[in-house]
């Protein structure tokens, strides 16, 4: 008997309609019917949930084998969660290139490192478009770290893509304009950002 049958026959042996088990459980409905149906199959902490809810083993509901696939498949889900957290923290991490004395700026004959707020030896559209890159990866990692926090899958892959090309475009920027320090920040950001976009790939 599958793991849906035998919740299935578990919650009618206890007159249960699949609203009263979800609550029971305080997962939704839509979860009990899809678990009943045989469209997915509970976290382990659902799992252990319904096993003492049931009084019955978690050996019971599931083979072995089953067991250890789900566990493996959340350990994945896990360590995709963790990297996703790691990619939007390192785009906040694009809060150094505004505020970090990285760029030259000439005073009474002698050069200063200031942050871009005090910049003012480039042209005005160069700081525009520091200032545009800049601010537009920060929001992505806040939203990044926000999606992720809310489990929301969706559009997961599509935030990344934006986030790795507006920073390729910020490196190749920061070189045209020879900004040193600003691009090597920037590059080093860059590859953090490949290392997890490797790690989340080579998961899935």
């Amino acid at each position: 008997m599958e793991f849906g049958e035998k919740l299935q026959e578990l919650r009618k042996s206890r007159g249960l309609t699949q609203q009263e088990l979800a609550e029971a459980l305080y997962v939704s409905r839509t979860a009990i019917s899809k678990w009943e149906s045989g469209r997915g199959y509970p976290s382990i902490d659902s799992l252990k949930e319904i096993s003492g809810f049931f009084s019955v083993s978690i050996d019971d509901l599931l083979s072995g084998e089953k067991l250890v696939s789900l566990a493996k498949k959340e350990n994945q889900s896990n360590i995709r969660h963790i990297c996703d957290l790691l990619f939007g923290i390192v785009d906040l991490m694009n809060i150094t290139l505004i505020i970090l004395p990285l760029y030259p700026n000439l005073i009474d004959g002698y050069i200063y490192s200031v942050n871009l707020f005090a910049y003012t030896q480039t042209t005005s559209f160069n700081r525009m478009v520091y200032w545009v890159l800049f601010v537009a990866l920060i929001v992505i990692g806040g939203l990044k770290v926000v999606l992720n926090q809310m489990r929301i899958e969706r559009g997961r892959e599509i935030i990344t893509a934006i986030s790795t090309g507006l920073s390729i475009i910020t490196v190749l920027f920061l070189g045209m304009t020879r900004e040193a320090y600003a691009i090597t920040m920037a590059f080093l950001l860059l590859i953090l950002k490949s290392i997890l976009i490797f790690k989340i790939f080579r998961r899935n």
